[in-house]
């Protein structure tokens, strides 16, 4: 393409960025910083499985998906499993479906799921935590453990 001689684009000015940073602005506070909800699902199905008296976390279904999934050699555990959380900018809300160790008080163990998750998210993700419903849907008896031992031996 060619320009006839007597029109000449001007020569513009180096422009500013369209953002609010001024010299000086500390880089940390440069841009934006995004967490994805699957991070937000693992610290805190982590975080609950630490807490003495959970015994696994998801519903009957999920429970057996991923006990066939762990059974698969090189599989790994889905911590993600009966975790549901909504990540917004500077918020999230947790939801957690809790299989307890029998004999355990329930809403202790509760409490302190509730205290480690909330803990471990707002550390890692500086997000605040509104909320972290649990809903306790199994409770792991003694004989369960058994059952599994016996069909698990070779004969």
């Amino acid at each position: 393409m060619t320009t006839s001689p007597s029109t000449t684009a001007p020569t513009a000015a180096p422009s500013e960025p369209d953002t609010d940073v001024r010299p000086g602005t500390p880089a940390a506070a440069r841009g934006r910083t995004t967490i994805a909800d699957g991070v937000v699902e693992k610290i805190a199905g982590l975080a609950a499985r630490e807490v003495p008296g959970v015994h696994t976390l998801g519903g009957g279904f999920a429970r057996t998906l991923g006990a066939v999934r762990e059974r698969v050699p090189g599989a790994r555990s889905n911590v993600t499993r009966g975790v549901k959380v909504e990540v917004g900018e500077r918020q999230t809300a947790i939801d957690l479906d809790l299989v307890v160790e029998y004999g355990v008080p329930i809403t202790e163990v509760a409490g302190d799921v509730r205290e480690n998750v909330v803990a471990a998210v707002e550390r890692m993700t500086g997000l605040e935590v509104v909320e972290v419903n649990i809903a306790v849907v199994d409770v792991r008896l003694p004989e369960d453990d058994e059952a599994v031992e016996q069909e698990s031996r070779v004969h």
